[in-house]
């Protein structure tokens, strides 16, 4: 019987050729409260809360690609520090890499340019928000980390 190979579907990529998507977001901590963004309505996963950041480019360095994010969005110039964690995550649409850095805004007065809002929040309050699934396991390592000092 001869072989017909691989099958596709039309238009749409099997699950071993998705390539991972590289995402950065910051852990910006001041007076006890945490920066979180609201996505914008029409984007995926619309309206969730989340900490801010985005997608690295294609031969960008994470942290040079968390500032980038973080000025575009939010207006403002941070300094990026040791890497909190790192969550791996596969969405349906796509597998995802998370790594969230500790931040400190050095340049500049917090904006909502590229995102619908933004938000200080306590631990608590951060528990109580919708975000997306990729972002669970950091709020476990904020709790899980809570006595501890999160600051540089």
């Amino acid at each position: 019987m001869p072989s017909i190979g691989r099958r596709r579907l039309a238009g749409i990529a099997s699950r071993n050729e998705m390539r991972t998507v590289i995402v950065t977001a910051a852990l910006i901590i001041e007076q006890g409260k945490l920066l979180v963004t609201q996505r914008m309505k029409d984007s995926s996963r619309g309206l969730l809360w989340e900490f801010p950041g985005g997608k690295v480019e294609e031969g960008e360095d994470p942290r040079g690609a968390l500032r980038r994010e973080l000025k575009e969005e939010l207006d403002v110039e941070v300094e990026v520090g040791k890497l909190f964690d790192a969550v791996f995550y596969s969405y349906p649409e796509y597998p995802l890499l998370l790594l969230i850095y500790r931040c400190r805004v050095e340049k500049g007065s917090l904006k909502p340019i590229g995102c619908h809002d933004l938000r200080w929040v306590t631990p608590r309050e951060l528990e109580e928000l919708a975000m997306p699934p990729a972002d669970d396991p950091i709020r476990k390592h904020l709790f899980s980390s809570e006595k501890k000092p999160l600051f540089f």
